[in-house]
């Protein structure tokens, strides 16, 4: 993937208007580097992804206030730092809720009328192949993947679900899609 100023700059100005393969262009051109500055603090794979993949929804629920003044990394590390801290806060204060089987159990029971062309697609792969390439992502990658692909949930369905915010179910779906092809692509 080439990264350019110029092209970093168009997927921005298209990343303002909403256009989904701009931002899949600039997670995968930043990915590395909140990742990155997220493990040299965390210490913690998941935690460090947890804190990136809500960096690029907070990002790109709030691009069209992105000044042109300052690095776009520049302004993903400010939001990833934040984030960080914030979920430090609230771990330190946090109570923790407690949900009986009988709710959680309710909670997988959520139909989706709509499955797209995409989803029929990937259903209809050679499901074996697939299930054991799924099971190679991390947990949290496979939880998405499976509420997506095999549960049929709409995206906004997979958020109340997962009780996170909407853009973070669309990085996730982003980047488990994005590990997934390279493990296909790998074993190919």
């Amino acid at each position: 993937m080439e990264i350019t100023p110029e092209l970093i700059q168009l997927n921005i100005e298209k990343a303002k208007t909403g256009d989904q393969k701009a931002f899949s262009y600039l997670v995968n051109a930043f990915w590395n580097d909140v990742y990155g500055f997220q493990m040299i603090r965390i210490k913690n794979e998941n935690d460090a992804e947890d804190v990136t993949i809500r960096t690029f929804s907070r990002a790109f629920d709030r691009i069209d206030t992105f000044n042109d003044d300052f690095e776009f990394k520049t302004w993903l590390i400010t939001i990833s730092k934040n984030i960080h801290i914030d979920l430090v806060r609230k771990r330190k204060s946090a109570s923790f809720l407690q949900v009986s089987d009988e709710e959680e159990a309710e909670a997988f029971n959520i139909p989706d009328d709509s499955p797209s062309a995409e989803d029929l697609l990937i259903t209809e792969q050679n499901l074996a192949k697939l299930l054991r390439d799924i099971k190679k992502l991390k947990p949290h990658y496979q939880e998405v993947i499976n509420l997506r692909y095999f549960q049929e949930l709409s995206y906004q369905e997979i958020a109340l679900q997962l009780n996170e915010p909407l853009n973070n179910v669309k990085v996730k779906l982003l980047r488990a899609r994005k590990l997934l092809a390279e493990i296909i692509q790998d074993r190919k």
